[in-house]
C-alpha cells in the first residue's frame, strides 16, 4: 500500500465485481471472495445507499488498512439510518465510530474491564451461566442450540460484567435477537427500548453501585467529570452489551463445522487441551463477519495498481483475508491443531481491535467445551439452515440429537 501517483491509471482492468444479494455469494462467500481474492487484491460491491464501495480480498493490504489512521470511519453511521427517534440520535455516536484521540479517550475508560487477565477471572461465572443454560435446555430427544443456548449466553455474560440488573436481561434478550438477526428493521426498531435500558441501568447503578463496569465508568466521572458526558456514558454502556453478542454465531457456526469434520471434532474430543487452539481456528475458518464497515481516506491511496480516490468507501473482506494462502497453509481446511505464525483479522486489527475479544474466546471455549463433554454422541438432528445475509455468516438454527 503506498499514497498513490496522478499518473496511475485510477482502475485495473481486472478489479472483480462481488454483489453480496446473489446466491452464490450468500450461499458460499469463501469461494466467491477467494475467486475474487485471486484475481485482484481489490473488488468493487455494490451497497444500497453508498453505490459501489471497495473490498480488500487479502490479508496483508486489509491488516495494513484497518491500521492506517488515514482510513478514518463515519461518525454517523447509525445516525443514518431511517426511522430512528429524534431522542434516541444523542446516543448514537458509538465508540466504533469514532476516530483518533475521541476514540482512544473512551476506549481507556471501558479497556481495563475487558482485559484477558479479566476475562480468565470471569471464567468461573461463564461456566456458571453455560451449565445453567445446559441444564434448562427443553427436555426431548432433539434441541436447537441456537435458541436455546448460544443466543442467550453472551447477553446473560455481557449484561452481569457491565451491570445489566437480572430483572431486565429477558428484555436485553431480545434486544440481542434483534442484533444478531442484523442491522435492519428490527434493530431499528429495538433501539428505543435499548437506549431506555441503558439510560436505566446507569441510574440504577448511581444509587446502588456494584462491582461491575457502570458502577466503576460512574466513580471515574465523579473523581473527573470531564473525561466523558452521561451521553456518552449510556451510549458506551448499550453498545458493549450489544457488541457482546458477538459469540452468538461464533459458537453454533463452530458447532456445525466440528461436526461437519468428524477427524477435528474426535480430536478435540480426545484432547481437550487443544480447545484454545480449536476456537482461533474456527474463528478463522468459519468467524460469523465477512466484512468491516467502511472507511474512507484522507488521500488516495493504491493497492496493486488499483487506486481507492480520496473519501471513497472501503471495507476488508475478513472472510477472503483469513484463507489468504499467502499467509496460512492449506487456508481452506479446518484444523484445529493449527498454529498460524499469522494472526487472523476475525476481531479486525488496529485501534478498532475488537474490545471484547478476550470475552468471545473465554465464552467459546467454554460452551463449545461443556457442550462436547455434555453430549458425547452429538449428532445434527436435521440439516442446519443458514440465514442469507451479505456480511454475517449465520444459522438460522442449529438442532442437534443429544
Amino acid at each position: 500500500m503506498r499514497t498513490s501517483d496522478p499518473n496511475i491509471r485510477r482502475f485495473a482492468l481486472t478489479v472483480p465485481e462481488i454483489d453480496p444479494t446473489q446466491p452464490e455469494v450468500l450461499l458460499d462467500p469463501f469461494t466467491a471472495y477467494g475467486e475474487a481474492r485471486e484475481r485482484c487484491p481489490v473488488a468493487r460491491m455494490p451497497l444500497p445507499g453508498m453505490g459501489d464501495t471497495w473490498v480488500l480480498t487479502r490479508h496483508e493490504d486489509a491488516k495494513a488498512m484497518l491500521a492506517d489512521p488515514r482510513f478514518e470511519l463515519s461518525p454517523n453511521s447509525f445516525l443514518g439510518l431511517p426511522g430512528v427517534p429524534e431522542h434516541c440520535k444523542p446516543y448514537l455516536r458509538t465508540m466504533s465510530e469514532l476516530n483518533g484521540r475521541e476514540h482512544v479517550r473512551l476506549r481507556r475508560l471501558a479497556a481495563p474491564a475487558f482485559t484477558a487477565r479479566r476475562a480468565e477471572e470471569f471464567r468461573r461465572r461463564i461456566e456458571e451461566v453455560v451449565d445453567g443454560l445446559l441444564d434448562a435446555l427443553p427436555e426431548g430427544p432433539t434441541v436447537d442450540l441456537l435458541e436455546h443456548f448460544a443466543r442467550p449466553l453472551p447477553m446473560d455474560v455481557i449484561c452481569e460484567l457491565v451491570g445489566i440488573p437480572a430483572r431486565d436481561r429477558p428484555r436485553w434478550r431480545e434486544y440481542g435477537r434483534a442484533v444478531v438477526s442484523g442491522y435492519g428493521p428490527g434493530f431499528v426498531a429495538a433501539i428505543p427500548g435499548i437506549i431506555e435500558g441503558a439510560i436505566a441501568a446507569v441510574e440504577l447503578r448511581r444509587t446502588s453501585p456494584g462491582d461491575d463496569l457502570i458502577s466503576q465508568l460512574l466513580r471515574v466521572r465523579d473523581d473527573d467529570g470531564d473525561r466523558f458526558t452521561d451521553a456518552e456514558l449510556v451510549t458506551l454502556v448499550w453498545q458493549l452489551v450489544i457488541a457482546g453478542q458477538t459469540p452468538t454465531n461464533l459458537i453454533v457456526n463452530g458447532l456445525e463445522a466440528l461436526l461437519a469434520h468428524p477427524e477435528q471434532l474426535s480430536a478435540l474430543r480426545a484432547d481437550p487441551g487443544l480447545m484454545p487452539r480449536a476456537v482461533e481456528e474456527l474463528t478463522r475458518w468459519v468467524g460469523p463477519q465477512l466484512l468491516t464497515v467502511p472507511r474512507f481516506p484522507r488521500e488516495d491511496v493504491t493497492f496493486g495498481d488499483v487506486v481507492i480516490g480520496k473519501g471513497e468507501p472501503v471495507m476488508t473482506a475478513i472472510v477472503s483475508a483469513n484463507r489468504d494462502p499467502r499467509v496460512y497453509d492449506a487456508p481452506d481446511e479446518l484444523d484445529v491443531t493449527r498454529t498460524p505464525s499469522v494472526g487472523h483479522l476475525g476481531y479486525s486489527h488496529g485501534a478498532h481491535f475488537c474490545l471484547g475479544a478476550a470475552f468471545a474466546r473465554v465464552q467459546t471455549q467454554v460452551a463449545l467445551s461443556a457442550v462436547l463433554r455434555r453430549f458425547p454422541d452429538l449428532a445434527p438432528a436435521e440439516t442446519p439452515r443458514r440465514t442469507p445475509d451479505g456480511g454475517t455468516w449465520r444459522l438460522a438454527s442449529l438442532v442437534v440429537n443429544r
